[in-house]
């Protein structure tokens, strides 16, 4: 392509429209390496047919996944429009559905009423989780740590500023000992995230517009011309993730 058909292209890609988290617009543009665990495994693993399951903070699909009892399941969400859809497509299945942010409110539920809790890619606080399980009941969570997409947002923004607040493995460790957890697993891993063509990336980048700020085709076009030169010659440019894993109890009395 010439530079301005170039352009164009990842003009179209910039405000190609995006709604909930669907990839399909990538599909066979990107490569993402496998973690070395499996989040549904390790849920699985420590959740019996009778356990009351909490999710915070919920996704949908991954809990519906699970294909645990719609009665013995439980889920917030932060209000605004995502509350509004997982209550329409959760609580008619008999699932309770509780509007809070996770991440400043306590947990509108009775002490000590779960077996499991998780947190898939969201936000919440040690305490509250703690008070609502169970002595013995699990606490599990998989998180994006700060690093992710660190070096591929400093090679398309020269004014790149590390996102606040930061996310790591060992402050969130210490934060649920600290709340009186015992933590029963913690594995980190950084997957490599591989691009095969430049409009892949302009997509990415406008996706996840908190990971990369600012970004713009017209504001980032030397860099991506850059990076476009990298893809002819390797076949792809390659962003490094931050992914980790807590698995959590909460000591018998």
């Amino acid at each position: 392509m010439t530079r301005d058909e170039l352009y164009d292209f990842w003009r179209f890609e910039e405000t190609f429209p995006f709604s909930g988290w669907e990839f399909e617009h990538l599909d066979g543009r990107w490569e993402e390496e496998p973690l070395p665990w499996d989040f549904y495994d390790e849920v699985q693993e420590r959740l019996d047919y009778t356990d009351q399951l909490l999710e915070v903070d919920t996704g949908g699909a991954f809990l519906l996944s699970l294909r645990h009892p719609y009665e013995n399941t439980c889920v917030t969400e932060t209000a605004g429009l995502n509350a509004e859809s997982y209550r329409n497509e959760l609580a008619p299945l008999g699932i309770r559905v509780e509007e809070c942010d996770a991440a400043v409110e306590d947990l509108p539920f009775a002490d000590d009423a779960f077996d499991v809790a998780f947190c898939r890619r969201g936000e919440y606080q040690p305490g509250p989780l703690f008070r609502v399980l169970r002595p013995g009941g699990v606490f599990l969570t998989e998180q994006v740590g700060t690093r992710n997409n660190q070096l591929l947002a400093r090679r398309l923004l020269q004014d790149y500023r590390q996102p606040t607040p930061e996310r790591h493995l060992n402050a969130d460790c210490e934060a649920l000992t600290a709340a009186g957890f015992e933590i029963l697993d913690a594995k980190e891993y950084f997957p490599k995230l591989r691009f095969y063509d430049s409009g892949a990336l302009v997509y990415y980048a406008c996706m996840m517009e908190w990971e990369f700020p600012g970004f713009s085709v017209e504001r980032c076009a030397n860099e991506l011309f850059a990076l476009e030169r990298e893809l002819a010659e390797r076949g792809y440019v390659e962003s490094m993730e931050h992914r980790y894993l807590i698995v959590a109890r909460k000591p018998v009395k």
